[in-house]
């Protein structure tokens, strides 16, 4: 019963998203039991780690699984070092490099010239991705009404409900224009009517970068945020702008997006060095 009541509250008093209810119910499943000790938590992420899941699945599952620990307890408040009830200690995780798209990468996909509506929408949405940093979801999801073209400003439905104006280019906002006309209602839909899908979006987008010659980068949907991320900084955006832009409430987080190459790094320190 406390797996059912802690979802129902989840869901009804914090009015989380469908895909964050979908995420506590995935990790729970972890659980040997609903009032764990600290033996049995212990030999769960043993087994998570025998399963073959990495260090960063482990931690997105553990993460679940300590915000219900805490509700449990019946603790008011956020998780503390004061909180008495068990915790599960996050993994070390490898310092990853994040996929992104080259410069030459970037400009076959701009530069591109579609010719039938859905090479029209394709494009779009690459643009779309590359000029905002929007996350698939949130731009897949964007409404005619989102979209403010006196003003250049794009509403972004984020994670957690929470909503956010993004700006955009005078290039987007062209693009944007020819593509609308006066249809209302949701930017990108199927040819059958229906909302165009995730799956469906990144099989078009990979395919779409072989066609022009090269193979799309891992990750690709979420490439293009990064590739965006490391842009805005390379061009002396600041990295609490881009946080907002991107939605993250920590900066800290941001810089887990964004890689500087190493000839970037060399550009600014010939800058700045006082041997210069």
């Amino acid at each position: 019963m406390s797996f059912t009541q802690f979802l129902k509250e989840k869901q009804y008093l914090q009015n989380v998203s469908s895909n964050t209810l979908r995420w506590y119910k995935h990790a729970l499943k972890w659980l040997p039991c609903e009032s764990p000790d600290e033996r049995q938590i212990k030999q769960m992420v043993v087994s998570m780690r025998e399963a073959g899941l990495k260090a960063t699945g482990c931690n997105a599952a553990t993460r679940a699984i300590n915000c219900y620990l805490h509700w449990s307890s019946g603790t008011s408040g956020r998780c503390s070092s004061s909180c008495k009830h068990p915790k599960i200690q996050p993994l070390r995780e490898p310092q990853m490099v994040f996929p992104t798209f080259t410069t030459e990468q970037v400009k076959l996909l701009l530069n591109y010239r579609p010719k039938t509506a859905f090479q029209r929408r394709l494009h779009l949405l690459v643009m779309v991705l590359f000029d905002t940093g929007a996350r698939i979801g949130e731009a897949l999801a964007i409404q005619a009404d989102d979209i403010d073209l006196d003003n250049l400003l794009l509403l972004l439905h984020g994670k957690g409900a929470k909503e956010r104006k993004v700006p955009i280019s005078f290039e987007l906002r062209k693009a944007l224009f020819r593509y609308m006309g006066d249809k209302p209602g949701r930017l990108f839909v199927a040819s059958t009517g229906r909302t165009w899908g995730r799956m469906g979006a990144l099989r078009s987008v990979k395919l779409h970068c072989q066609k022009l010659g090269f193979t799309a980068p891992p990750r690709t949907l979420h490439s293009c945020r990064h590739t965006m991320a490391t842009n805005y900084l390379r061009r002396g955006g600041s990295v609490a702008h881009l946080s907002r832009v991107l939605g993250h409430t920590t900066i800290a987080m941001t810089m887990r997006y964004v890689h500087l190459q190493t000839g970037d790094l060399s550009a600014v320190h010939q800058k700045i060095s006082l041997l210069s």
